[in-house]
């Protein structure tokens, strides 16, 4: 008697028919690191709420760099940590400010063996910490923080940056960086949008990571939790403008919002599993709550499966690492 009901049991029996039949695989070539480099350090700072995450130096950063490239990773996202900031993030400017000078020191240490991506937003290079400079009510000044966007945008290309990533979420900001980077020569950088960022709780840790000086939120620019049909909106706005790739931020507590994107995009999808995703899952782990390594695997595999093609995590390196072995 045949009990064709048993089937999808059939192919779970061993781990090598589990491997065969996997509907989704990672590759470290799907990862990105994010890393951050403060500026004035002689030693890597640790990070007291992201276990096993610093900011760098210079020469830790470039052997991080050298590692994902060893590893197979796919690319590096790189946040500046600067010692003097101002109301406008001026420093962000400055080509041998510290976020430029690593994309240029990194650049040098790998070349094009690894997809080297700068942040392009404000918010660590200004003394208040939002994402654009500020009128004289203390909003954010959409059109006079794009401006500052063309300009940074081009001094990361200058650097050596593959790919940037506009962060702030103000409106026309892929439309200025794009025509930017034609008008300066840079025709063949690429354009990640976060197209998809929410003004999250999980965010916390990242703030620790680049000091922001953020008081009060950012809601009145990022998206609110509660909306799903919006994320398509800022999405399509994005591509209209020439966006190579777009991103949803966070990854694990918006998968409802990666698989929409990724059933409708024509470009490239990435996730962004943030500090605080990070954090929770390092801390259970601590605890023994949790299988570290198992919760790792199963956690970006889940933001693989939703339908993102490449996963920011900062565990990039360690899980390309482990899936070599496998």
């Amino acid at each position: 008697m045949s009990f064709p009901n048993h089937r999808p049991r059939r192919l779970r029996t061993t781990p090598a028919m589990r491997r065969l039949t996997a509907e989704t695989r990672l590759a470290p070539a799907d990862l990105i690191l994010p890393a951050f480099i403060r500026e004035g350090l002689s030693e890597p700072s640790p990070i007291s709420s992201m276990p096993g995450v610093v900011q760098h130096t210079t020469d830790t950063l470039k052997r991080a760099a050298a590692e994902a490239v060893e590893l197979g990773v796919g690319g590096i996202m790189l946040f500046g940590v600067p010692e003097v900031r101002d109301a406008r993030g001026t420093a962000s400017l400055d080509p041998e400010g510290v976020l430029n000078k690593a994309i240029r020191d990194v650049k040098a240490e790998v070349g094009d063996d690894l997809v080297i991506m700068g942040d392009v937003c404000l918010d660590e290079f200004t003394d208040h910490g939002h994402c654009g400079v500020l009128d004289a009510e203390g909003y954010v000044d959409n059109d006079a923080t794009l401006e500052i966007y063309g300009q940074m945008a081009v001094a990361q290309a200058e650097a050596g940056a593959h790919v940037l990533g506009p962060s702030g979420m103000m409106d026309g900001q892929i439309a200025v960086i794009r025509q930017a980077l034609e008008d300066s020569g840079h025709k063949n950088t690429v354009v990640l949008a976060y197209a998809a960022k929410y003004a999250s709780a999980f965010y916390g840790p990242f703030r620790e990571a680049v000091d922001s000086q953020l008081k009060g939120d950012r809601r009145t620019y990022q998206m609110d939790a509660a909306n799903r049909r919006e994320a398509i909106l800022e999405v399509e706005l994005d591509l209209e403008e020439g966006a190579d790739m777009v991103m949803v931020k966070p990854a694990m507590s918006y998968l409802d919002i990666l698989a929409d994107i990724a059933a409708m995009s024509p470009v490239p999808v990435s996730a962004y599993q943030i500090s605080g995703e990070y954090a929770m899952i390092e801390a259970a782990a601590a605890n023994g709550w949790i299988d570290r390594r198992g919760a790792i695997t199963e956690s970006v595999l889940g933001i693989k499966r939703a339908g993102a093609d490449t996963v920011l995590t900062y565990w990039a390196s360690e899980l390309a690492g482990w899936l070599k072995e496998s």
